[in-house]
């Protein structure tokens, strides 16, 4: 299974679609998109940097009117978008933390996970290293072990301001 990736074009450089670009692949897990003649590029560390290509970051974009396009979003409800927001707040979790933070059942938590996942709001995230709880633990890095972790995706931001929007 491919993950979904997220990119941000760089403000340094601001390329364009038909540019040459170089991606480096930044700490918080997304792909900052530089030009490749950008004289940033220079001073990074690269093992991080990838090869990227227009056509597959333009697939990676959200819609731009999310709420013309995404019927998903009338199956949501309110503990949809609290689950949505700790992910926007806190990264990469799992469902026992989420669970607890949110005081959940458990077995709801999984359910709701499952389906968000179904419905493109959320994404598992492959075995790999990841920070810890990026609000709580600054600079802890672990592998990726036995539980199963997700992250929010373009899509799930997107329902995040719908949500916000109608409130």
């Amino acid at each position: 299974m491919l993950q979904e990736l997220t990119y941000k074009i760089a403000k340094c450089c601001s390329p364009q679609a038909g540019d040459d670009i170089i991606g480096y692949f930044k700490v918080d897990g997304t792909i900052a998109v530089h030009r490749s003649d950008c004289a940033a590029i220079h001073h990074v560390q690269v093992e991080r940097l990838l090869d990227v290509n227009w056509p597959e970051i333009q697939a990676a974009e959200p819609p731009s009117d999310p709420e013309e396009t995404d019927a998903a979003f009338d199956q949501l409800d309110e503990t949809d978008y609290l689950i949505l927001k700790h992910h926007q707040e806190f990264g990469l979790d799992y469902s026992i933390v989420v669970s607890e933070t949110l005081g959940l059942p458990l077995e709801e938590t999984y359910k709701r996970h499952r389906r968000l996942r179904e419905l493109g709001g959320v994404a598992r995230v492959e075995r790999r290293m990841i920070q810890y709880r990026k609000n709580i633990v600054k600079g802890k890095w672990i592998k990726h072990r036995n539980h199963t972790y997700y992250e929010l995706t373009p899509r799930g931001e997107g329902w995040i301001r719908m949500f916000e929007k109608k409130t």
